[in-house]
This record gives structure tokens, sequence and C-alpha cells, in this order.
């Protein structure tokens, strides 16, 4: 009895000694297990917003605490830009890794163009035809995210494309409230018109919705990596806010004193020069308080320590043309616009799996960077049948450099903002801008003059030809479309345009500015009064 006691014992303690080792085992699988799951991404990309539009960015007038956070707690690209400097080949950038004049969607879908555009408009050249969808053959982000494992979702805006070429055909799972449209149809309070997004009561504000449509989506997918699009409308027009909202702006306008003039002339259109419209800046922080929903809600989850978050716009400010909403001081121009107004983005990224990123980062950057950038982060290999002009900036978020490289925009079209057919190139500190009307060249160095005030292509002939050298060279390589000769352009209409912009347009933009901040101002029903394009 003894030695079967002592067998018994042995065996017990040898399965309790196995089923502890075995028990590690698991817990430690389990851990590392944990430790390596795949970060999520929360891609947050904003419609129409400038670079100084938010408060860390410099503006003592909008309130934008929540994006304020994501710079906080994030890197901040001090030199970020768009892709372009109007919305579809901006977002189809953003999604395909490419520049523009390679993807060829080089103009806002629905924008004529050639012979079609001439008899509409009177301009020295016509714009050249375009791509109206991201092509097939192109693999999206989300449809490499997809290919990684991760569930994918899109909310917003989308402009990229009709059916079939919807969010639904290139990578994303679910689709709320993208469609072919570029702004929101009906408002931004219900009833709006949007056949991927019925609204649930009149009244609901649409960039909330979508924040929490966002919110709900994580909250049902927080066990799987995830990739989700928040797409704003906002803050593009019609420009609308709330009466607490335009109240609370108004009175700060007038605390911070009213300037008595808010408008110049650009080289085409009257541009503005305050940020003091109380409708956008309520139009401004809606759209931060529904960021806000977003963040609260990964927190909330315990998400918020493995979710890569983006927030960017697609293009500048619109100072000019459309709502002529914001500035963008110091920088020169806003959206449609070739200068820095146009293109220059707030280009946050916030990866706190890397604890010793820097703050700020000063390399100049575009959208065409973030597709290889979050693919890296997310361990996901790049297909090889995708062509992809961006760079990874994982390194410069390590603390490490970069090589310079130079910088391409190609936008042959006009923008209904003023901004005229040109492309770019940024090389270092230069940017030279060739324009298509006269074949004439801007060059500017925007480490002395960020401000494109002084254009020095003419002492510095040598820098700018061998710019212009680079800038062609890309272009042919990419079979980039240019404009052509508009052979019933009328000098004189167009100086008579011109004129009557200068001095009509221009005072009819004040008065509906001081208007706007009037103590008795009476809005339209749904807010919206932001439509001065007429000549």
């Amino acid at each position: 009895m003894k030695n079967i006691f002592k067998i018994t014992i042995k065996l017990t303690l040898g399965i309790f000694i196995t089923a502890t080792v075995l028990q590690a085992c698991k817990s430690k699988s389990v851990s590392e297990k944990k430790e390596v799951k795949k970060p999520n991404v929360v891609f947050i990309l904003a419609d129409d917003l400038g670079a100084h539009d938010l408060s860390f960015a410099g503006s003592n007038y909008y309130e934008t605490p929540n994006i304020d956070a994501i710079a906080k707690e994030g890197v901040e690209f001090t030199q970020g830009y768009a892709a372009a400097q109007v919305c579809s080949p901006s977002r189809a950038s953003v999604l395909t890794g490419k520049n523009t004049a390679r993807h060829g969607i080089t103009d806002w879908i629905g924008a004529l163009t050639g012979e079609k555009w001439g008899k509409r408009q009177n301009t020295k050249v016509l714009p050249p035809e375009y791509i109206h969808a991201i092509p097939e053959e192109d693999i999206t982000l989300a449809e490499a995210f997809k290919s990684g494992g991760y569930k994918t979702f899109f909310a917003g805006k989308w402009h990229v494309g009709d059916e079939p070429y919807s969010p639904e055909n290139n990578g994303f799972d679910i689709n709320v409230g993208g469609w072919e449209v570029g702004s929101p149809k009906g408002g931004f309070y219900a009833p709006w018109e949007n056949p991927k997004l019925d609204y649930k009561y009149e009244g609901e504000n649409l960039t909330k919705r979508l924040a929490i449509e966002t919110a709900d989506f994580i909250s049902a997918n927080k066990d799987e990596p995830f990739f989700a699009f928040l797409s704003f409308y906002a803050v593009h027009g019609p420009i609308e806010t709330t009466q607490e909202k335009w109240n609370k702006y108004r009175n700060k306008a007038e605390a911070q004193g009213i300037s008595e003039k808010g408008f110049e002339m650009e080289r085409i259109l009257p541009i503005r020069t305050v940020q003091d419209n109380p409708i956008y800046a309520g139009l401004v922080e809606s759209m931060d308080d529904a960021v806000g929903v977003v963040l609260k809600r990964l927190k909330e989850l315990g998400l918020d320590e493995n979710t890569i978050i983006v927030f960017t716009s697609d293009n500048g400010g619109v100072a000019s043309g459309d709502a002529f909403s914001t500035t963008n001081f110091p920088l020169r121009g806003g959206k449609g616009y070739q200068w820095e107004g146009g293109i220059r983005e707030p280009y946050l990224i916030k990866a706190p799996m890397l604890k010793n990123a820097p703050k700020s980062i000063n390399y100049p950057v575009t959208g065409v960077d973030f597709y290889p950038t979050l693919l890296d982060l997310a361990g996901i290999s790049k297909s090889e049948k995708q062509t992809i002009d961006g760079v990874s900036l994982v390194p410069l978020l390590k603390g490490e450099s970069l090589d310079n490289r130079a910088l391409f925009w190609h936008y042959p079209h006009y923008g209904n903002q003023g901004g005229e057919p040109v492309s770019i190139i940024r090389k270092n500190e230069y940017k030279l801008i060739h324009y298509y009307e006269d074949g004439r060249d801007e060059l500017y160095n925007l480490s002395t003059d960020p401000k494109e005030v002084n254009d020095i292509a003419k002492e510095n002939e040598t820098i700018a030809k061998n710019l212009r050298t680079e800038l062609n060279t890309y272009l042919k390589s990419v079979d980039a479309k240019v404009p052509t000769v508009n052979k019933n352009y009328d000098a004189k209409k167009a100086e008579e345009l011109y004129n009557r912009r200068k001095t009509r347009m221009l005072q009819n933009l004040e008065n509906q500015r001081k208007n706007f901040l009037k103590k008795d101002f009476k809005p339209n029903e749904d807010w919206y009064n932001s439509s001065l394009t007429k000549d």
C-alpha cells in the first residue's frame, strides 16, 4: 500500500506539474498573442479644412480641442501637403498612394473639360480630359488592409467614382454615406439626400451621425483588427451651424474686434483675409465634436493604445470661391490655388505603439505617403502590382531620417476658387510653379518666403531651369495630360469680368461678412447663405 500511495502521489504531482507548465505556456501564448495583435487604424479625413483652421495650428478663432488632442498625443508633420488643391484627385491619391498625374483623376469628378468647358468659361486654355473613378487595376488602401486580415469600414464623402466604383467595390466591407457626390446634398441637417444613409429624425446632424456610425463599427469589431475611414463632408459648403454655435462665435468675433475689411483681390477672385465667419466656425466645431465621439469610444473600449489615428484634409481651406469661408494666412491662396494655402494641410499621425516618436517633423510629406506608412505600421506587405509614389514615414516616426526627394502636383484645370492650370515641383526649399496659360514659371524659396510673395525665377535661372527639367521629365514619364489653347478666348470679356469681381463682388462679400456678424442676423431656414460665386 505504501508503494501504491507513493506512485499515486508521484503521478498526481506529475499531472499537476504538467498542467501547471501547460497553463503557463498557454498564458504565455495568450500574452504573446495580445502583444502582437495587429494595430487598428482610424483614418479621419476632413473636407476643405485649411492648414490654420485648427486651434493648435494657430487659429485663435476656431475651437478644436479633440483634434488638438490628436496633435498633442501624436506627431504633427509641419510641412504636410495634400496631393492636390481640390478634392477628388487628393482623395484618390490617399487611397492609391499615387500622384494625381499617375492615377489620372486630376480634377474634382464632375468638372467640365475641353470644348464643353470653353462653351461656358472664357479662359485662355481648355482643361484636358481626366479619369472619373479609381482605376480597377489599382489596389486601394482598403483592399490592401482587407488582404492583411482587417475588417474595413467607410463613412462619409467618397467622390472618387460612381457605381460600380463605390467604396464597397474598392475594398470596404461596409459603406455608410459614401456615393458619387462631393457635398452633402440637402445640407448637414436632416432631411438630407443620401441613398447610402437615411436620417433618423429631422434636424439630425450629418457630421455627428457619421462619427456615431464609425464608433459603432469600432464597438462591433473591437476584437479583430479594423481599418475605419471616416471621411467627413464637413467643412465643405453649404456652411451651416446651429443658433447656439453661431451666437458663440459671433460674440467671440466681436470680443476680438471685427476688422473693417475682410477681403482683398487675388489674381482671379476676391479672397478672405480674416477668420471671423461665425457660421463656418460653428461647422468646424461640430466636426471637432464628432472627432471627439470616435476618440471617446476608442478610450472606453481600451483600444486607444493599439489604434493608429490619422487626421488630415483633402485640400486647403476655402478662402476664395464657394463659401469664401476662411483664410489660410499667412499662407497664400486657398482651395483650388497653386500656392501653399491650396495644398498645405493639417497632417497628424498618432501611432501609440511608437513610444519615442518626435512631437513634430519638418520633413515635407504629401497624401501619397499615407498608403505605404500605414501598411508599414500594420506589418502588411505592399503588392508588387501597385505602383506607389509615396514613401513610408515610419523611419521619421522612429526619430530616424529620410533622403530628400522631389514632390509633384499636376492640376491642368481651373479651380472654381481662382486657381490656374499648373504643374508644381517642390525640392528642398524651392518650389517651382509652371503655368499652362502662358508657359511662365514662378520660383519661391519657402524657407525664406513661406508666403510666396517674391518670385525669384529670374534671379535664379539655373535653379528654375533644373527644376523645370525635372518636372517635365516626371510629367512625361507618367503621360500627364495638359491643356490646349482656347481659340475662342476673348481678352476684353475677361478684363470686364475681372473688373466686376474687383468692384461689385468684393463689396458684396464684405456686406455679407458683416451681415453674418450682426446681432439681428436672420439666416435662411437651413442656415445656408454663402453662395456668391455668380458674377
